[in-house]
């Protein structure tokens, strides 16, 4: 069950993250992928970072959506496209 809520919140991240960095997101495939890897990547380095999990629902999702703007930032600059427009 625990990955099944992952899944979701990863997706909700990414298409929260999506519209925050671009304003237009990648699509609903892209954007879903992009907020779980973030999502993964934002828990990984907050555990690196303070010595443990984040637990409870609104810093999961903080901790994520942190994760996923920077993946979104990244993946901008590989593509060399600008950050956010406007």
């Amino acid at each position: 069950m625990h990955l099944i809520g992952f899944l979701i919140m990863g997706a909700i991240v990414g298409w929260l993250a999506g519209k925050i960095m671009s304003g237009h997101g990648y699509g609903i495939i892209w954007d879903v992928v992009l907020g779980i890897v973030g999502a993964f990547v934002g828990g990984f380095v907050f555990s690196l970072i303070f010595g443990t999990q984040p637990t409870g629902l609104i810093i999961s999702f903080i901790v994520a959506l942190i994760g996923a703007i920077v993946l979104v930032a990244i993946v901008h600059m590989v593509k060399r496209e600008p950050i956010r427009t406007t």
